[in-house]
């Protein structure tokens, strides 16, 4: 389940930088607009992505979120992509994410995808 103060700045239109592993078992850093998805952590990436490659291969991910009204409040997560949604559905989340970042719907010219991320830890401020 969501932390209260977790889903308030996923809520925001904070970065969080996404960790994943890569195959020869490096760290890979990408920054990713999130959004809360029920008591899941939604990303967008393209289907063939680098980082949605590593989250097939292996799900763990790690995410670090500084919200900009209070950068002494680092939201640390960690977690795995428990399941991806595609097509239209996929699409509905996206243009949502967009539209909170962006003001309007994600441009249709590449495909993308959705990692839905089942939070496993989960820490709030300087602890």
């Amino acid at each position: 389940m969501l932390d209260a103060d977790v889903r308030r700045i996923l809520a925001t239109t904070v970065t969080a930088h996404l960790a994943t592993v890569l195959p020869d078992g490096a760290p890979h850093s990408v920054p990713v607009w999130v959004d809360p998805e029920g008591d899941r952590i939604a990303i967008l990436t393209g289907p063939d992505s680098r980082k949605a490659r590593n989250l097939r291969r292996d799900p763990r991910v790690a995410l670090s979120l500084t919200p900009v009204d209070n950068p002494f409040e680092p939201v640390i997560i960690r977690g795995r992509v428990a399941e991806w949604i595609e097509g239209e559905a996929a699409w509905e989340i996206v243009d949502r994410i967009a539209a909170k970042y962006t003001g309007g719907p994600y441009p249709r010219e590449q495909e993308r995808v959705v990692g839905l991320i089942e939070v496993e830890r989960q820490s709030v401020g300087m602890r």
